[in-house]
């Protein structure tokens, strides 16, 4: 039986969905046009979730905070948007979208989280 690992810090998180979505778009380099596009938009968003938590852990407000994580949590699904699409497509071959798939809904939720808790009283 696999040993339960502790959560992870949602900053740390982010920080490595990024790298992973940047040597995705970087694998697609050498695909048709097309395939390229998307992954530029792929590189925006997803790129931009942890921007937006890392932002968030300077907010002014409570408020500030909330609308950081907001952010964060529609760049994590426009994210999930281009990753469905991508590997849609069929032609990226690796099943690296999966593997990105799964993470960025696990992202999104964990930020819905923070935000539900935050709204109620508590600080994610």
């Amino acid at each position: 039986m696999k040993e339960a690992q502790p959560p992870r810090d949602i900053k740390e998180r982010t920080f490595s969905f990024a790298l992973e979505i940047v040597r995705l778009c970087r694998s697609i380099d050498s695909k048709p046009r097309s395939l390229r596009i998307l992954a530029q938009q792929l590189l925006r968003s997803g790129t931009s979730v942890g921007a937006n938590v890392q932002e968030a852990q300077a907010g002014q407000s409570r408020a500030d905070f909330i609308s950081k994580y907001s952010i964060a949590l529609k760049e994590a699904r426009e994210t999930l948007y281009w990753l469905r699409l991508l590997d849609a497509s069929g032609e990226l071959s690796n099943g690296a979208c999966k593997i990105l798939l799964r993470e960025a809904d696990e992202i999104a939720r964990v930020i819905a989280s923070i935000i539900v808790t935050t709204k109620k009283g508590g600080r994610g």
